[in-house]
């Protein structure tokens, strides 16, 4: 297995900007900004520095809210730089989730922007501290929420009882090298870099501390599979707020001094295109339904982007129909697949390049290095034998557990350090994992254990379907029924009764579909994941469940 490194993030940025010094790192196409590594390294320090002038000490958190933009990434490094935990925000938080994220974190001080249409994050600071215009910057006391001192906008208006993000920029010009070189110094590999939190669609959101140590060889060893090296361009067009983004990504780029392009704050198909034709990406990261959505776009066929060569597809099973248009269309070869969770420190297994299509569409790949993996009866608890389903389980660079969540902690990883993921699947005797779904989505019915992407294969294969979703919803006899809403290809007709007589060819009657709707769209997160627990809950109201 190849070596683990013992660096923190602060140093590899260091070593890879001193041995790549004049190579691009972040290009911005939508803010016209670019930097090589030398100058944002550069960038990175004296935000560091203002970040020490404001007197962030090392361990506090620090929030960031805001979509894709240059800034982000500086402020994201400066935190590493000087010991402080980065939490991100999503950025379709609403005040209730904010005060929640914000309060449950302890954080320290806020970085944000102005906000998406829609989303005036400002509007939604003013409500949640009605008092911060008459408030002086650095001095904030809110009850609601005592350990927030700092709001520092990203923005070239000013706001009152706000620092200006670039005011704290220049506040660093005027701090000593040597402190910024004693803090960093300070930090040691096994501390918590980041506090992401899970999506909270199954609870409270949860607080995941991952350490230098975790987030850097879960990356390495993934920008290895990808053979990315400092000639290639990484499009960066998922959200920062994740892991995928600001970890599986960033990071990546760092680790191999390769270049991080920009394509607009939030995700946008045609821009999408257009930086990977203009600045020649030669990777892609996303979701099917990100993929999917690019090869939608009604000016697809007209863009070069012949430069692509590999990236990464999570987030859910890919179908064979969109992976053969992603490898001989898009030209996108070298893509794998790839499997993991934020409380894994990013990726637990991954798809080679060379693995033939059908491994890569049918499985989520082998186990990283360093990382082991195996499937446990959801009974018993006990190992099953390859071939037979069960949850999957990971060990070896996870998180430290859940922030002030003991209870959670424990239930998640186990006494021998086993992360239990809640997903469901099986080994095969190659080592390649299967998923099947997750613990809260198998279908049951009449005692029958259903799992959606069974169904979801057979339906994906006909012609006229672009997206197809298969989820349980309450029956009074048999427990569960399964619901498919179908997306349609553009301009395709097709009837509830046409798609009834397809699957009855090809599927059992107990897996037959009870409820078939037609949508335009899926709810998603910001991240292109499909929440099949949003349209169950839709589902229920529809059909008056």
């Amino acid at each position: 297995m190849p070596e683990l490194l013992r660096v923190t993030v602060a140093d590899l940025l260091d070593e890879t900007a001193l041995k790549f010094s004049e190579n691009e790192v972040l290009v911005d196409i939508s803010k016209g900004v670019r930097y090589s590594y030398r100058e944002f390294l550069d960038a990175v320090n004296r935000m560091s520095k203002g970040l020490l002038r404001l007197g962030l000490k090392k361990g506090e958190h620090l929030a960031l809210w805001g979509p894709n933009r240059w800034e982000w990434i500086i402020t994201q490094f400066a935190a590493a730089k000087i010991g402080v935990v980065l939490i991100s925000v999503d950025t379709n938080y609403q005040l209730q989730q904010l005060e929640y994220l914000l309060k449950q974190s302890d954080s320290r001080s806020l970085v944000m922007t102005e906000g998406l249409k829609g989303s005036e994050y400002i509007e939604i600071v003013s409500k949640l501290f009605p008092g911060i215009k008459d408030s002086i910057p650095g001095q904030l006391n809110f009850p609601r929420l005592p350990e927030l001192k700092n709001i520092i906008l990203i923005s070239e208006r000013p706001a009152p009882g706000m620092f200006g993000w670039k005011e704290i920029l220049e506040k660093g010009k005027d701090v000593p090298d040597s402190l910024l070189t004693e803090r960093q110094t300070s930090c040691h590999v096994d501390d918590v870099i980041t506090l992401l939190y899970t999506s909270g669609t199954t609870g409270a959101p949860k607080g995941v501390m991952s350490t230098h140590f975790g987030i850097i060889n879960t990356t390495l060893a993934s920008a290895e599979n990808q053979k990315l090296t400092e000639k290639d361009r990484l499009c960066l067009s998922v959200p920062l707020s994740h892991m995928f983004g600001c970890v599986c990504i960033t990071l990546a780029a760092v680790i191999k001094g390769a270049t991080l392009v920009i394509p607009s704050e939030t995700f946008e198909p045609r821009r999408i295109l257009e930086a990977i034709e203009k600045e020649r990406c030669t990777a892609i990261y996303g979701s099917p339904s990100a993929f999917i959505a690019l090869m939608e776009d009604p000016k697809y066929i007209s863009f070069n982007i012949k430069s692509l060569r590999t990236g990464i597809m999570g987030g859910a099973q890919c179908p064979m129909e969109v992976m053969k248009k992603v490898v001989e269309e898009m030209g996108v070869r070298e893509i794998v697949i790839g499997y993991g969770l934020t409380e894994s420190s990013s990726w637990i297994t991954e798809t080679r390049a060379n693995d033939p299509l059908e491994l890569r569409v049918s499985t989520v790949g082998r186990p990283l290095p360093n990382v082991e993996v195996k499937i446990i009866d959801t009974g018993s608890g006990e190992e099953v034998p390859a071939g037979a389903s069960g949850e999957i389980c990971a060990r070896g660079l996870n998180m430290k557990g859940y922030y002030k969540m003991p209870a959670a902690s424990v239930n998640a990883i186990d006494s021998e350090g086993w992360l239990h993921s809640g997903d469901l699947g099986y080994m095969d005797e190659g080592g390649y994992i299967r998923t099947t779904g997750r613990l809260k989505e198998v279908i049951n019915k009449g005692g029958e254990a259903i799992y959606p992407t069974e169904i979801e294969e057979v339906l994906f294969a006909h012609p006229k379907i672009s997206n197809v979703q298969v989820f349980g919803v309450p029956d009074k006899i048999s427990g569960e029924e399964v619901a498919a809403w179908i997306k349609l290809e553009e301009g395709a007709s097709v009837t509830e009764d046409e798609i009834l007589q397809y699957c009855k060819k090809r599927l059992p009657d107990s897996h037959l579909p009870r409820y078939i709707k037609f949508v335009k769209e899926f709810p998603m997160t910001p991240l292109g994941k499909i929440q099949k627990f949003k349209m169950r809950e839709m589902a229920i109201k529809e059909y008056h469940l």
